[in-house]
């Protein structure tokens, strides 16, 4: 009997064969059939990952939280969980800034102009007190309408502690729960069956209608964007992996491999959760504490995105003509660090907290033109590093609580 070659390996063949089939059809002049006829099914699929997004959050953290059993268990995985997110996108940026200035010190950023016309929507500057305002909702539905992730995570807590807090009355809720969830479940299984469509038609789309200029006059940039990304992961997530959780860096790659595969191709960290969740649980994590950090991580952990909004910051600083001192740089790495973690987890959510941070920076926002085009490359490894940030927390955390109760 033939092995079945596993979803990892069918994301990868998929990712491969899109390729091949985009530069094929940009080179032969048939880019307009990318779009027309494998696009479509693209977005249907990313259409049902943005359909499950919101019952999955939802109910794996009001699960997870009642599986815990423990207000105390939920503070103490939760500020953990927090703690851990805020110094990696902290340090995260730090990073993203020293690539950025070594590269823009040796002139290795291209000179570009504003394509004449072009205009982008200015954003409004990152504020704390309207992040913190806006994550609470008036209107639970419009939470779900909208697809809040923040709101949508308070709601999970606010429910699941309440539920908790009933006691014997609350049983029936925690069992409708459970059931929803485990349907949930079964019908984010079947979704995700689905992927390798959709990573192959999306990647044909993208490297047949952009093709060799994506890796052209932007290319520098890119490389820099991704050498933070990789050093990122490397010192912070395999270090942190090792050193809280005991894990060889090669154990914690090799097992985060199919979600940071997903998170490269799909490009949302939301949509990349149930792949995350098995992965980190066959690394060691513990199943409820996975189920809480997980969907909060999807959130609020936006490293990739920091070091984005870090490099594309001082690229169009560069190009503006604006010197940034240390004084910009910390404002850069603070106003990052808060539009990071007010992020959405869905593909492209990055470009529009861009502008907040341009914004905050006094930098013409119009600039953001200039890599709109190529936002998408940079989504790919941003996304994987969220992701890989996401399961590297979920193992740290679990240590961590073992270690308290053995002692």
């Amino acid at each position: 009997m033939k092995k079945k070659i596993g979803l990892p390996m069918q994301i990868l063949i998929a990712l491969i064969l899109g390729i091949v089939v985009g530069l094929v059809c940009g080179m032969t002049g048939m880019a307009d059939f990318t779009t027309a006829y494998l696009k479509p099914f693209g977005t249907i699929f990313v259409n049902l990952l943005k359909f499950i997004v919101v019952p999955v959050v939802l109910l794996s953290m009001i699960d997870g939280i009642l599986s815990m059993d423990d207000m105390k268990k939920v503070g103490s995985v939760g500020w953990k969980t927090l703690a851990y997110f805020l110094v990696s996108t902290a340090i995260a940026c730090v990073i993203g800034l020293v690539f950025a200035k070594i590269f823009d010190g040796a002139g290795l950023f291209p000179t570009l102009a504003l394509e004449e016309g072009a205009e982008w929507t200015k954003a409004t500057s990152a504020n704390f007190m309207d992040t913190l305002v806006g994550m609470f909702p008036s209107n639970m539905w419009e939470a779900f309408h909208t697809a809040n992730m923040l709101q949508v995570i308070i709601i999970a807590l606010f429910l699941g502690g309440s539920i908790m807090a009933a006691g014997e009355k609350g049983k029936l809720a925690r069992d409708v729960v459970a059931s929803f969830n485990e349907v949930i479940n079964k019908l984010m299984e079947f979704i995700i069956s689905l992927s390798p469509i959709g990573v192959f038609t999306m990647m044909a789309w993208v490297v047949a209608t952009q093709g060799a200029e994506i890796l052209g006059s932007l290319a520098l940039v890119l490389a820099c964007a991704y050498i933070g990304y990789i050093v990122h992961a490397v010192l912070v997530y395999s270090a942190s992996a090792k050193i809280f959780a005991g894990m060889s860096p090669v154990k914690f790659f090799k097992g985060a491999f199919a979600a940071m595969m997903f998170a490269f191709t799909s490009t949302s960290s939301a949509a990349t959760l149930p792949v995350s969740k098995d992965c980190a649980e066959k690394l060691g994590a513990d199943k409820d504490i996975s189920a809480f950090v997980l969907p909060l991580g999807a959130t609020v952990n936006m490293d990739g995105t920091a070091i984005y909004q870090c490099v594309a910051t001082v690229f169009l600083a560069s190009l503006a003509g604006v010197e940034l001192g240390l004084a910009q740089m910390i404002t850069i790495v603070v106003t990052a660090t808060l539009a990071s973690i007010g992020t959405a987890g869905v593909s492209g959510a990055g470009m529009i907290m861009l502008a907040m941070v341009l914004t905050a920076m006094g930098i013409d926002v119009n600039m953001i033109m200039i890599i709109y085009g190529v936002d998408r490359l940079f989504d790919m490894g941003r996304t994987c590093l969220n992701v890989t940030g996401d399961i590297a927390c979920s193992i740290c955390v679990t240590k961590w609580e073992k270690e308290k109760v053995t002692k």
